[in-house]
């Protein structure tokens, strides 16, 4: 029989109550990622941005992917000397005005007749205004400017800021040690994390583990058939702030 605390997150998520009343996400920083991550900051009253853990070359954090020409398109922000023997908050951004220019054309190339081109467009550009330390900050930022683009609050730390003290851990227990300093006895991780944690191992330690997974999305772009799993940048162009909240409530978590 599971413990009460797993029957309270299935009424939760069954009564649509988000964001979940004690729960935290602890996730590595991307720049604009795809609908599935905004769903998993949605249903947290926490987020810690997992900033001080190592680089993965050929990840998410410093790429996505649009549609282009009814196609997926990768578009990567470059980065001085990146090494999955740095943490994601000491990589450094290349001078960045050539990307954004080339950004800027593809972005026009790609979603130009979109129906909320204009607004998307400004939402993207006004992130490369500012100046950053290194790319977690930039990818922050970007998820930031969708929140507020949506109009939803998010409550976020750092880990390299608030949590520093945790780092040499082993990873299950780092989260664990977070989500206690936090007060949250709810962590919610992405499915894919399956494999590597356990609700036992957790719950042992008076945290419950859930895992949030995307329901079937599926919405209009141009004429071409539905390409799925890309930056939230399409989502956004395609969809007006309200099918956007839509959208964020199309998981469940288990």
């Amino acid at each position: 029989m599971r413990p009460s605390s797993y029957q309270r997150l299935e009424k939760q998520v069954r009564n649509c109550e988000f964001p979940i009343p004690g729960s935290v996400a602890i996730i590595q920083p991307y720049v604009f990622p795809y609908l599935g991550y905004f769903q998993l900051l949605y249903s947290v009253e926490n987020v810690v941005f997992y900033d001080d853990v190592s680089y993965i070359k050929r990840g998410w954090i410093n790429r996505n992917k649009i549609l282009l020409n009814g196609k997926e398109f990768m578009f990567t922000i470059p980065l001085q000397k990146a090494s999955q023997n740095k943490l994601i908050n000491e990589i450094r951004l290349v001078e960045k005005q050539l990307f954004i220019q080339k950004f800027r054309q593809q972005l026009e190339a790609a979603y130009k007749k979109a129906p909320y081109y204009a607004e998307v467009k400004d939402v993207i550009e006004s992130v490369f205004v500012d100046e950053y330390s290194s790319i977690g900050d930039l990818a922050i930022a970007s998820i930031l400017a969708i929140f507020r683009y949506i109009n939803l609050d998010l409550n976020w730390v750092k880990s390299s800021e608030e949590f520093c003290q945790t780092k040499g851990q082993a990873k299950a227990d780092r989260l664990i040690c977070i989500s206690k300093m936090l007060e949250c006895d709810t962590y919610i991780n992405p499915v894919g994390g399956k494999s590597l944690y356990h609700k036992d191992y957790f719950a042992k330690h008076g945290i419950e583990l859930g895992f949030i997974e995307s329901g079937i999305v599926n919405y209009k772009q141009f004429e071409n058939d539905f390409v799925p799993y890309l930056s939230i940048i399409d989502v956004l162009m395609f969809n007006d702030k309200s099918s956007v909240i839509e959208l964020l409530n199309n998981f469940d978590i288990g």
